[in-house]
């Protein structure tokens, strides 16, 4: 592997999921008064929008059109992974 991200792996879920939640982590101290999930999505669309031109798959209005609904997808995935590492560190995902 030559870099950590590409356009191409960016474009995936399981790309943009990891970095919108890392780049959430990151972001969301500095913007206090938007919620988290909000920020979340914003940061979703715009790596998808931004990825999806960036491989030149951008043919026609359908491409447009389904982004809004899988930055959803991919917000509310890298939201559930962040709550799942979290709850795993502090010792409350364990079954006895």
């Amino acid at each position: 592997m030559d870099e950590f991200f590409s356009w191409q792996m960016l474009a995936t879920f399981a790309g943009a999921t990891a970095a919108t939640g890392i780049l959430t982590q990151f972001l969301k101290n500095l913007i206090p008064k938007l919620p988290t999930q909000w920020l979340s999505y914003l940061l979703a669309l715009v790596l998808l929008c931004a990825a999806t031109a960036a491989i030149g798959d951008f043919t026609d209005w359908t491409s447009w059109a389904i982004l809004p609904l899988n930055a959803a997808l991919v917000s509310m995935a890298s939201n559930g992974a962040f709550a799942a590492v979290k709850r795993a560190a502090e010792g409350k995902g364990k079954t006895e």
